[in-house]
């Protein structure tokens, strides 16, 4: 079997996890739902995100029992010095989802080796299925993907989103967001980091900055845009690590100056969060 053929049948795995884990999220779509935070105010759970899970890890372990599981919810699972190792976040947006916004999936990652292999990200409220394999390049429901053509950062459309600690902190990116704003034709806040990655490798959005992230809320996602053309690093534009929370991702064409940006980025002084809320 070459490695392709195998990536497809990993790919084919992916597909029905998430498609199994999206029928979840469309059986309580527009339902009350019961509604968590999971120690950070902000960072919400319901019962969908559990139950999506569980039906994608169910599946996964039906074809891969020995592979190794490390998921949003229940955390890690099985050997995880594995050879192959599914990343999953079963409802990327839950704050969107729970408020009865459509910005929110089902996102399936595997690496193989420690290298992104495979990425399934799936919204049935809008019905858009992305997906990708290592050298298989990178699709939206069947129809082949590629980054924008956009060659100036003026020109671009961006995307980002803010940290759950972002209150308590002075490492969040609001200067960045407001700075790129008035260098671009805009900065959007969708709130679904798979998503965001996979409009990006789709041309919907030119860039894609952000912080604070998890590697269930990358990994599909990375492998969509690598396999659409899309370019991705650290901030210094050093070699990307899922691990550390960070991730800028452009079409290619306008990654240095959005690099150059976000570097030169001005900033105010620090503020209390308690002195706009209290």
């Amino acid at each position: 079997m070459t490695a392709n053929e195998s990536i497809s049948i990993y790919l084919d795995i992916a597909l029905l996890a998430a498609r199994a884990g999206g029928a979840v999220l469309s059986h309580y779509w527009g339902k009350q739902l019961a509604i968590a935070e999971k120690g950070r105010s902000g960072d919400l759970v319901t019962q969908v995100d559990k139950e999506s899970e569980a039906e994608v890890i169910k599946v996964i372990q039906r074809h891969c029992p020995d592979h190794a599981i490390f998921a949003e919810e229940s955390g890690k699972s099985g050997t995880q010095n594995h050879k192959y190792q599914w990343v999953i976040d079963p409802l990327d947006g839950t704050t969107n989802y729970a408020h009865g916004y459509p910005q929110a999936a089902v996102s399936i990652g595997l690496n193989i080796d420690g290298i992104p292999s495979v990425g399934v990200v799936y919204n049935p409220m809008k019905e858009e299925l992305w997906c990708a394999g290592k050298g298989l390049g990178a699709t939206l429901n069947g129809q082949t993907i590629r980054v924008s053509h956009t060659q100036e950062l003026k020109d671009s459309l961006l995307v980002t989103g803010f940290a759950y600690d972002r209150r308590e902190t002075n490492d969040n990116n609001y200067a960045e967001f407001c700075y790129l704003t008035h260098l671009t034709q805009g900065v959007r806040r969708a709130g679904s980091a798979s998503l965001d990655l996979c409009e990006l490798a789709g041309g919907r959005l030119d860039g894609y900055w952000e912080r604070g992230l998890s590697p269930w809320d990358l990994l599909a996602g990375v492998v969509i845009v690598t396999e659409a053309g899309g370019y991705i690093t650290a901030y210094d534009g050093s070699p990307f690590d899922i691990n550390t929370g960070r991730i800028l991702a452009t079409n290619g064409k306008i990654h240095e100056a959005l690099m150059i940006a976000l570097k030169n980025t001005p900033h105010s002084p620090a503020f209390s969060f308690a002195d706009v809320v209290g």
